[in-house]
């Protein structure tokens, strides 16, 4: 079978090996395609691998040798799922490949916020510490972390392992879902208005929703603390940034760990780039090799498990 994988760089940006799914078929890799590319790329092709390119209907319409699309992503909104399966073909996505990795992040923006260890290590390298009277000295606040409270928006995989962490730290752990679930956790699920006026940590979980969009606005943002931090490591049209900007130069909320914008890349005059008090990453929390060796795994087990007849994790049945 020919298989394509339309932007492999996203996954694989040199330090992980293509060489098993290479076994499965006559392998192409793109590590970038535009729009433009789509077609001509995938027009003879059996198996589409596609991370945040497009897969519609002008796509399936044009390229009728398609027989699998297997997205590297838990979410597989770029592909038209519906459509796909009145035409037969299987999409699968990776469940839960980045979990631990998005849980780590969260608490890398959290204790960089309550630890200020950047700032301590560029005092030090100036000749602060050097030049010190004392043995210790205290330019910037330590916080702990102990008793302090942890809001979660969504409580699927990556929000539960956020309050295992949380919890291990001696925070109370806060939940707002959708759905309320079973768990040994030691948590305590509450609404949404009580989740962002209780907070001193808020992070958001949740899928990007016409309930969830903007969530995060100058409304639920006026019921925070001046000493709350917000994380979102989830979509970045969870949050209105012009909103959260102007809390964050008005000092209304302390301080913002975001891993996602509205747009990636993010345009120039996107007002969180600038605003006061932000840790921006560029969508990296899921991008641990660990986490990108275990997606590669799984790809290559779905179209393994696809080509013998037996697929997995199908997400149009």
């Amino acid at each position: 079978m020919k298989i394509v994988v339309l932007d492999g760089y996203t996954m694989n940006s040199g330090d992980l090996s293509w060489e098993n799914l290479e076994e499965l078929g006559e392998l192409t890799i793109y590590d970038r395609t535009s729009e433009s590319e789509v077609i001509e790329r995938i027009s003879d092709s059996e198996i589409v691998i596609t991370n945040k390119i497009i897969i519609d209907k002008a796509v399936f319409e044009k390229c009728k040798n398609i027989k699998y699309v297997g997205v590297t992503a838990t979410g597989y909104n770029v592909v038209d799922t519906n459509l796909a399966k009145e035409l037969g073909i299987v999409v699968t996505n990776v469940p839960a490949y980045s979990t631990d990795s998005v849980a780590q992040a969260v608490f890398s923006y959290i204790l960089e916020h309550v630890q200020n260890v950047s700032k301590y290590n560029e005092s030090v390298k100036s000749g602060t510490w050097v030049n010190s009277k004392d043995f210790s000295y205290r330019k910037f606040p330590i916080i702990e972390l102990a008793g302090k409270n942890l809001g979660i928006i969504g409580f699927g995989a990556i929000g539960k392992k956020v309050a295992e962490i949380g919890i291990a730290f001696g925070m109370n752990v806060f939940v707002n879902t959708r759905t309320v679930s079973n768990t040994n956790l030691n948590v305590k699920f509450v609404s949404k208005e009580e989740i962002f006026k209780n907070s001193d940590f808020l992070t958001l979980h949740c899928p990007l929703t016409d309930e969830t969009k903007e969530l995060v606005d100058e409304k639920t943002l006026k019921l925070m603390k001046k000493s709350a931090m917000l994380i979102n490591t989830g979509r970045g049209g969870l949050v209105n940034e012009k909103d959260l900007a102007d809390a964050l130069n008005l000092d209304n909320i302390a301080r913002a760990g975001l891993d996602v914008l509205s747009t990636e890349p993010p345009k120039e005059n996107n007002p969180l780039i600038n605003a006061k008090n932000t840790i921006i990453t560029p969508h990296i929390a899921w991008a641990s090799y660990e986490a990108r060796k275990r997606l590669m795994d799984v790809t290559v087990n779905n179209v393994k498990s696809f080509i013998e007849g037996n697929p997995i994790n199908i997400v149009n049945k």
